[in-house]
């Protein structure tokens, strides 16, 4: 009887051999995947690669914007030629006034009427002027407006592009550590259960021996 339980124990030591030789090569070769993928992950969290700013062109165009009432100018070509013509009519009114042997009188009053009529025309240029220097300053306003506005939309581009550039970046990374990370995981359990496997072999063994032993000891 003893004879057969040693065998038996000689069967179950071989058997568990086998056992823990089959677990411990699951075992290194779960750890160096495990491995593998944990250098993967340190890798890619000090070597990232930078994600494209989509916004990195964008460019302040307010240097394009003019003010069209910038270089105004007084059209005074019409009033000289009003003054032209009234000095004209003034000295035709004189020579017919000397020709008829009319007063002084009259040329008095023809100088007067002559005098107005250019304080008219002077009026007139004075009031063109003003109306031009209010469309300059409408004008310089305006542009500050269009000026104040391009930067504003320029630092709102460049703020959305940082935040599309943080969080592209920090998308693309997570994902790649999650899958990274479950694959090390999966690789960690393979190898738990491995050395499970040896522990349970060499439990398996010891059992076995000690069955055989005391099965041999009643013989």
């Amino acid at each position: 009887m003893g004879g057969v339980a040693l065998g038996v124990a000689a069967v179950a030591v071989v058997g568990g051999a086998v056992q823990m030789g089959m677990a411990n090569n699951a075992k290194n070769k779960a750890e160096a995947v495990r491995l593998q993928k944990e250098s993967a992950i340190s890798q890619l969290e000090n070597n990232r690669q930078a994600i494209i700013n989509p916004y990195a062109d964008v460019e302040d165009l307010s240097g394009m914007i003019e003010n069209p009432y910038a270089n105004l100018s007084v059209a005074t070509q019409a009033a000289e030629m009003q003054v032209q013509e009234a000095d004209i009519s003034l000295a035709n009114t004189l020579d017919t006034i000397r020709a008829s042997g009319a007063s002084a009188g009259g040329a008095t009053a023809l100088a007067q009427a002559a005098l107005k009529s250019k304080m008219g025309v002077s009026a007139s240029i004075e009031q063109q002027e003003a109306a031009n220097e209010k469309l300059k300053a409408q004008g310089e306003a305006d542009k500050q407006r269009a000026v104040m506005a391009e930067k504003q939309r320029i630092q709102q581009a460049e703020v959305a592009g940082k935040q599309f550039v943080y969080q592209q970046q920090e998308n693309r990374d997570m994902q790649q550590l999650n899958r990274l990370q479950a694959q090390a995981d999966l690789a960690a359990g393979a190898e738990a259960t491995a050395a499970a496997s040896q522990i349970s072999a060499v439990g398996n063994m010891t059992s076995s021996i000690t069955s055989a032993g005391i099965a041999n000891i009643g013989t």
